[in-house]
Order: C-alpha cells, then structure tokens, then sequence
C-alpha cells in the first residue's frame, strides 16, 4: 500500500492541476499519485490556511511540516508576503511543492526531511495538518517537537478531525502548550498552541 507520508519512486506519475482562489488571488497547484489530497484541496488544509488569516499576526518566518505539494506554504506566502518554507518525507511532494512555489511565483525553500530531522533554525509560526493516517506517535511528534523550534513568542497551528482524536490529543499537549480551540468546522478543530 502507497501512503502519502511514504516515499515509492517507481509510483507511476498521474500529474493533475488544482485551483483555489483566496481573497480575489488565483493559486494552481500541480499534484500527482503518492501525495496527501492527490485531487482536490484538502478541506481541513483550507480551513487552516483560512482560519489563520483571519487570525494572522506579522511573522518573519514560518514552518508547514508535512507540506505535500505546497498548499499551506504557497498560500500563507503569498499573503503574508514572506518566503515559505516546508518539509516533508515524501520526495515526490517536496519536488511539486518546489515547482509549486515558482507556478505561483513565491519564494520558497522545501526540504525532504523526516519530521524536523533536517530542520536546523527556529520559526514565529509552525503550521501543520499533520499525517493522521501516519498514525498518532507520527502526529504527536510534530507537535511535540513543534515546541524546540518555536521562537520565543512563537504559535503552533494545527488541524485534526474530531473524529480522530482532537480531544485526546489537545489532552496530551497541555504540559507543553497553552492552547486554544480557534475553529469548529465541519468536523475539523483548529488550534493555537503557544508554549507555556
């Protein structure tokens, strides 16, 4: 079985184009076989992406972990006007999250790297819709992890189903975090987490 937080480079190559629009601006996005949400935008992805806009604040860099194709990263980009940065296990996301930015002419820098282990500087936000089929050690690490690589004022912002464990995960982050619920929509929770 192919999982999208897997790497199989004899995957045979399907390439597709999405589109998304945000605040009157045009984004296409090149997909293929072997990455997360391979056909559409992900829905808890564009709640994210939109819940942390409204909520924005000035920010010099920031983190998408586990950024497939680029979605997260290309979009805060552009409307942050500051470079992304992403990284993600699988080869083949990073390779379309890197021509990704130049479709959408933003300057980015993508890294195959498993969670943060290529990661080697600090961030004012980390943003993530973590790999839940990855399964919950995998997305307890993103978010624990989240809080070494965290400048001092730093925010992590993540989405996870209900369904899927958003309260006991919110749970087993309260010693690291103070966090907060943003958004409720359509069975995904959004959450700001701070350190403590």
């Amino acid at each position: 079985m192919n999982q999208y937080f897997t790497n199989n480079p004899n995957l045979k190559s399907q390439e597709i184009t999405i589109k998304y629009t945000y605040n009157n601006h045009d984004y296409i996005f090149l997909s293929d076989n072997g990455v997360f949400s391979k056909n559409k935008i992900d829905y808890g992805s564009r709640v994210l992406v939109e819940t942390y806009l409204k909520n924005k604040k000035d920010i010099k860099n920031f983190l998408d972990v586990g950024c497939g194709y680029g979605f997260i990263s290309i979009v805060l980009a552009n409307e942050l006007k500051i470079n992304a940065m992403g990284v993600d296990v699988n080869e083949r996301a990073i390779k379309l999250a890197q021509i990704n930015s130049l479709k959408n002419k933003v300057k980015g820098d993508y890294l195959v790297s498993d969670v943060y282990s290529n990661v080697k500087q600090t961030f004012d936000l980390i943003i993530t819709n973590p790999p839940i089929r990855a399964g919950k050690q995998v997305v307890l690490k993103i978010l624990e992890e989240a809080h070494n690589y965290l400048n001092k004022d730093g925010e992590l912002w993540f989405a996870i189903r209900k369904d899927q464990g958003a309260n006991s995960i919110k749970k087993a982050l309260e010693n690291l975090y103070k966090i907060t619920l943003v958004e409720k929509n359509k069975g995904f929770y959004i959450f700001l987490a701070k350190n403590n």
